[in-house]
């Protein structure tokens, strides 16, 4: 990459029928979709010194990935459980089966490639997944942290999370953190060559790294956090590296027993 070019950074997005958008004409949006991206990630990503470039799902993910110099996998529906072999909770969002199959394949692909990657929320459940890990359908509702705050706003950082010694979010964020929290689901068993490098005090995972590779998911949203969040910084830093130095500066994510 010249010195003087921006990191180009691919965000995943959703999918809606036209007519849930524009009710006002709905004969007219009939049988028609449209892609959304909450321009949050393009703010923090341009901050950061980088492009945002957001990505159809009829991109070819490793064509893309030829193309980008980092992934950020942004939040959205619940994954299908059949993708982890799990069954859907009682209080599961619909599913997107076509989503879900081109955010888990662009995360192989970049991982393949080696570039930096970002998981938020879904995202970070999409990248346990990829490497074959398991979710949790439905954190209950009663339990000792009230995860799925939906009566707050997201810019609210009302959630502990403890960092663990020797990860890469540890070095960028500290040993604890204050994060925003708006999810049901989270992950169950880990995905391959995954260490969980962040947890609430109720032990529910909330960040995972994949040892030796510049790639984190964290399960809250750090691009709803007031002004530039280091996670941001950090990717587009790594993706101004290229693949092999963004390896060669990836933290040595912890063991399990030094994680936990």
């Amino acid at each position: 990459m010249s010195a003087d070019r921006r990191p180009l950074v691919g965000v995943t997005g959703r999918r809606f029928p036209a007519p849930e958008v524009y009710r006002s004409d709905p004969a007219l949006m009939e049988g028609l979709t449209l892609d959304a991206y909450f321009s949050a990630y393009a703010e923090q990503i341009r901050a950061a010194g980088g492009t945002p470039l957001f990505l159809p799902r009829e991109a070819d993910p490793d064509d893309l990935c030829a193309a980008l110099d980092a992934v950020v996998l942004a939040g959205g529906l619940d994954v299908e459980p059949r993708r982890y072999g799990g069954e859907p909770g009682p209080n599961a969002t619909a599913h997107d089966s076509d989503q879900d199959e081109f955010d888990i394949a662009l995360a192989r692909a970049a991982i393949a490639r080696g570039l930096p990657l970002l998981g938020c929320c879904r995202g970070h459940q999409v990248l346990n997944v990829a490497r074959g890990g398991t979710l949790c359908p439905d954190l209950p509702a009663d339990g000792l942290i009230a995860h799925n705050a939906r009566d707050r706003s997201p810019r609210l950082r009302d959630q502990r999370v403890r960092l663990a010694p020797g990860s890469l979010l540890r070095e960028l964020l500290g040993a604890e953190e204050r994060v925003n929290t708006i999810h049901h689901q989270a992950i169950d068993a880990l995905g391959a060559g995954l260490v969980a490098t962040a947890h609430a005090d109720d032990g529910v995972v909330e960040a995972v790294e994949l040892t030796g590779a510049p790639v984190v998911g964290v399960q809250w949203h750090p691009e709803l956090h007031a002004g530039a969040d280091p996670l941001f910084a950090w990717l587009v830093d790594a993706a101004r590296r290229g693949p092999q130095r963004a390896r060669d500066h990836a933290a040595v994510a912890p063991t399990e027993e030094e994680a936990l």
